[in-house]
């Protein structure tokens, strides 16, 4: 499998759920970083995506891949949903934040995936005003808890 078509396995399989297939595109050393306070490993952005997936099942990422320039993917998210589930966010201190039944929708968001070999060693979104977990929650009308 080439580069490009590594990532756009690794994005199809989030965006269908299928966590397990997403973690066998990821290196051990997997870096997500972007819209997050502190760059997270492999195992807690699949926990994170999982959440995510979990608290809005209809979650549409949008994900589209722009270039490539050697084994770095040019890529774009804008993800929308509706908060119909529990959104878990034990794992950041911040609790579960019960079902609001409200939909958000983030404006395109820029970043690059970067392939060493057959797997994904980093993914770096840019950061965007209006986007990220705090814009979410905002949209929700949900007060993130002090941390």
């Amino acid at each position: 499998m080439d580069s490009k078509a590594t990532v756009q396995a690794l994005m199809d399989s989030v965006q269908k759920g299928d966590f397990e297939k997403a973690k066998s595109f990821l290196s051990s050393d997997f870096m997500f970083s972007g819209p997050v306070p502190q760059p997270i490993n492999g195992e807690a952005w699949l926990g994170m995506s999982m959440s995510l997936k979990k608290a809005f099942p209809n979650l549409d990422y949008q994900f589209k891949m722009k270039s490539m320039d050697g084994d770095v993917a040019n890529i774009s998210a804008e993800l929308k949903g509706t908060h119909s589930g529990e959104f878990d966010l034990t794992a950041m201190n911040m609790g579960v934040i019960p079902v609001t039944n409200k939909s958000f929708a983030v404006p395109n968001q820029h970043g690059k995936a970067t392939v060493k070999g057959d797997k994904v060693t980093s993914w770096a979104m840019e950061p965007l005003e209006g986007a990220g977990l705090m814009a979410i929650l905002g949209q929700l009308g949900v007060k993130p808890p002090s941390m």
